[in-house]
C-alpha cells in the first residue's frame, strides 16, 4: 500500500469525534445460542441471561453504546429470541427517532435468495446490509452481544480514524498459554496486523512481551463501503463459513490497513480497580463465578461506577426484606448481592448473588451460589455452588453441592463442580422417590 497523503494524515489528526460518533452505525450480534450454558439457553439467546442481580449479558454493550456517545444501533437477533427481543423493547426505547437516535431489533428474516438463516457472524451482517445501508453510516462498529466488559468505544474509533485503518479489530492482552482457546492476532510493534489464527496450538506474542498475546474480542470497526465490498466477496465463496473471525479478517491481512487496538487503550477502569475487565461467561462454571466475583469487597467488576452506568429494564419490585432475629432462625446475609423484592426470611445466605423476587425460608443455608429470579427456597434446605434457574421452588430439607455423585444424578454438575438447577429437573424428582 502505498503512503497516505500528507492532507489525509492532518485531517485524521483533528478529527471531529462527535460527526464521526454520529456517523457510525453499531451492530450488536446477539443471536447466539450459548449451548456451553447448558439449560440456562433451553428457552433463550445467551445475552438474554440474566447477570450481576439485575442486568442481563445484552446490557452490557448496549450500555457501553450508549456511555461512548453511539445512540444508533441495531440488534441481530436469531436463536429463541423472544426474551431478548421484549427485553430491549421495554428497556431501551427511551431514544428520539427525530434525532435518528435508535435501538432496533433486527430478526433473521432469510433475506438471501437461498433464504437461509445466519450462517455465520458475518452472514448475520450480509443479511441486513440493505438496513444497515439505508442508514447510511460512514463506520460499522460490529460487537458480541455476549460478553461482560465496559469499553468506551469512542476511543476506539478515534485510534481506527487517526490509524487510517479499513478494519480495527479491538484485542485483549491474555497469557500466551491461554490464548490457544482464542482467535489470536499477530501484529508488529505499530499495530499492524500481520496474521489472524483460531485457536493456534503455538500463539505469537506481542511484540516485547514473549509471555503475552493478542486475543480477539470480536469487536471489529469497519470503513462502511469498505464492510460492503468485503461481505459481497465472502458471499461468492463457497468453501466460506462467512464468518468474521474464520474468514474475513484471515483474508484482509496483507491487503489492506488491518489494525489491533488494545483493550487497555480503551476499557473503562474505576478508581482502585486492578485492570481491565472482559468475560466470556460462555460456561456454567465461567458464568458462577464471573456472578460470584461480585460479592468480593472489591470485585473485578465495578458497577458502582456513576460515571459508566449500566442501563437495563428491570421488573418493579420493593425493597429487599430480611426478617426473624431469634435464635438459630434469623434473616441473615453475608458477603452477597440481595435485589429488590427479595425476602430472607429466616435463613442464611453467605457469598452470594440473590436476583429479583427471591424467598429464603427458615433455617434455609445458601452458601456460593447463584439465584435467579422467581426462586422459593423452602425450608431447612441447603445449597452450596449452585446456580438455580428462574422459577425454582427448592422442596423442604433439599440438599444440594454437598454429595457430587447425587447431584450429578438429579440436576447437572459442571466440570468445575458447579450444579445446575432447574424447575424442569425438580419436576422429576418425585417421580424418582
Amino acid at each position: 500500500m502505498g503512503e497516505k497523503p500528507k492532507e489525509a494524515t492532518m485531517e485524521r489528526e483533528n478529527i471531529d469525534l462527535n460527526r464521526a460518533l454520529k456517523r457510525t452505525l453499531a451492530l450488536v450480534l446477539a443471536g447466539g445460542r450459548g449451548s456451553r450454558l447448558m439449560q440456562l439457553t433451553e428457552s433463550q439467546s445467551k445475552p438474554a441471561v440474566p447477570f450481576a442481580g439485575k442486568f442481563r449479558i445484552i446490557d452490557f454493550p448496549l450500555s457501553n453504546c450508549i456511555n461512548s456517545g453511539i445512540r444508533r444501533v441495531g440488534v441481530a437477533t436469531q436463536y429463541k429470541a423472544h426474551t431478548l427481543i421484549q427485553h430491549i423493547q421495554s428497556g431501551w426505547g427511551f431514544f428520539r427517532a427525530e434525532l435518528h437516535e435508535f435501538v432496533e431489533v433486527w430478526p433473521a428474516q432469510q433475506q438471501t435468495d437461498d433464504e437461509s438463516w445466519y450462517s455465520g457472524t458475518a452472514d448475520a451482517v450480509y443479511q441486513n446490509i440493505n438496513i444497515i445501508k439505508g442508514h447510511a453510516p460512514e463506520y460499522v462498529l460490529i460487537l458480541a452481544g455476549d460478553h461482560v466488559y465496559k469499553q468506551d468505544y469512542s476511543r476506539l474509533i478515534t485510534h481506527h480514524i487517526k490509524s487510517g485503518a479499513d478494519v480495527t479489530v479491538s484485542c485483549i492482552e491474555v497469557p500466551r498459554t491461554d490464548a490457544t482457546g482464542f482467535g489470536v492476532v499477530d501484529a508488529d510493534a505499530e499495530g499492524n496486523i500481520l496474521g489472524f489464527l483460531e485457536k493456534p496450538d503455538d500463539p505469537p506474542c506481542i511484540p516485547g512481551r514473549p509471555d503475552t498475546s493478542f486475543a480477539s474480542m470480536g469487536i471489529y470497526v469497519f470503513n462502511a463501503d469498505f464492510l460492503y465490498e468485503q461481505l459481497l466477496r465472502d458471499q461468492q465463496l463457497d468453501g466460506s463459513t462467512h464468518d468474521f473471525g474464520k474468514d474475513i479478517i484471515p483474508y484482509l491481512v496483507g491487503r489492506c490497513k488491518l489494525m489491533a487496538h488494545r483493550f487497555s487503550d480503551s476499557c473503562v477502569i474505576s478508581e482502585g480497580q486492578s485492570g481491565a475487565y472482559w468475560r466470556d461467561v460462555g460456561t456454567l462454571d465461567a458464568y458462577w463465578e464471573a456472578n460470584l466475583d461480585l460479592t468480593h469487597v472489591t470485585p473485578a467488576l465495578d458497577l458502582y461506577d456513576s460515571d459508566w452506568p449500566i442501563w437495563t429494564y428491570q421488573v418493579q419490585r420493593p425493597a429487599a426484606k430480611f426478617v426473624f432475629d431469634e435464635g438459630d432462625r434469623r434473616g441473615t446475609a453475608i458477603d452477597s448481592l440481595v435485589s429488590a423484592g427479595c425476602v430472607v426470611s429466616g435463613g442464611l445466605v453467605r457469598r452470594s448473588l440473590l436476583f429479583s423476587n427471591v424467598r429464603v425460608n427458615s433455617y434455609a443455608e445458601v452458601v456460593d451460589s447463584v439465584i435467579l429470579p422467581d426462586c422459593n427456597i423452602g425450608r431447612n434446605a441447603r445449597l452450596k455452588k449452585a446456580v438455580l434457574a428462574k422459577n425454582c421452588r427448592i422442596p423442604p430439607g433439599t440438599v444440594i453441592g454437598e454429595d457430587a455423585k447425587e447431584d450429578a444424578r438429579r440436576f447437572y454438575r459442571s466440570k468445575g463442580g458447579v450444579t445446575l438447577v432447574t424447575p424442569a429437573m425438580l419436576a422429576r424428582l418425585p417421580q424418582e422417590q
